[in-house]
This record gives C-alpha cells, structure tokens and sequence, in this order.
C-alpha cells in the first residue's frame, strides 16, 4: 500500500509535522517523492511509525527509538538490552508514582487547612507561607 503523508497521520494518529520531524531525525527513512513532490510512504514506513509512536506513548526517548530501531533493522545480537530498558522505564515508572503520592498527601494536607475564611484569612495561603517545605516540591526545583 502506497500512502500519502496525510494519509499516513491519520492511519496513525500521528501529526504531519511530527512525522517530518521523524524523517529530519533519522527514526524514519527518506520515502519516496512523486513527480508532483509528495511523500509516499508504504506499509514498512508505517510499521516503523508505529513503533516509533508506541515507544514514544512509553516514554522512550529519540535515543532509545533509534537503538530500538537499528536492533530491529539488524537484529544480530542478543535482545536482553531491550529487557533491561524496559526494567529501567518501569523503575522510573514507580519512583514517578512514588513522588505523585507524595505530591496528592501533600496537596491534600494543604486543602484541610481551608476554613472558609476571607483572602486575608486563607488558611492555604498561609500554610505555603509559612507552612513545612515540601522534599518532593524541593526535589523538583533542584
């Protein structure tokens, strides 16, 4: 199947430019040009693109797409390296829940110290006045 670039966006719900800036990044190959100058891209470049777009939904980077892709595109090695990447996103995966619980008890810490009051007398603007610092909020800022 032979498809042109808008077509291929909404085959994969993946914008035009994100995928012009796939190409300018090397994750996508250069696909072939008609005579009127469209892309045409065929079912290889849509499998690729959806990878890349899977990837990308589980937070892998440029690099680690790139690393993916050249593995598939020559895969002459053992694959552990993926097992072990996929290890170091579920890692990063739990500390990111990790400091969100500790962000939604701080916040919800936060709400109790609302009565009701006027501006003045906001017991939530006072308390991250001179409330205890937050460490996820201070881990954040460093």
């Amino acid at each position: 199947m032979k498809v042109k670039i808008g077509e291929l966006s909404k085959m994969t719900g993946c914008e035009v430019v994100t995928i012009r800036y796939y190409e300018k990044e090397g994750l996508l190959k250069r696909p072939e040009r008609t005579e009127g100058n469209y892309r045409i891209y065929e079912d290889d470049d849509i499998a690729r693109l959806r990878l890349i777009r899977h990837c990308r939904q589980h937070g892998m980077s440029l690099s680690e797409i790139r690393a993916l892709l050249a593995f598939s595109d020559n895969p002459t090695s053992s694959c552990d390296w993926i097992n072990t990447l996929i290890q170091q996103h579920i890692e990063d995966v739990e500390r990111q829940i990790e400091n969100l619980l500790h962000l939604k008890r701080h916040l919800e810490n936060l709400s109790h110290q609302c009565d009701g009051g006027k501006k003045k007398d906001c017991g939530i603007l006072k308390s991250l006045i001179n409330g205890e610092p937050c460490k996820y909020c201070q881990k954040r800022e460093s």
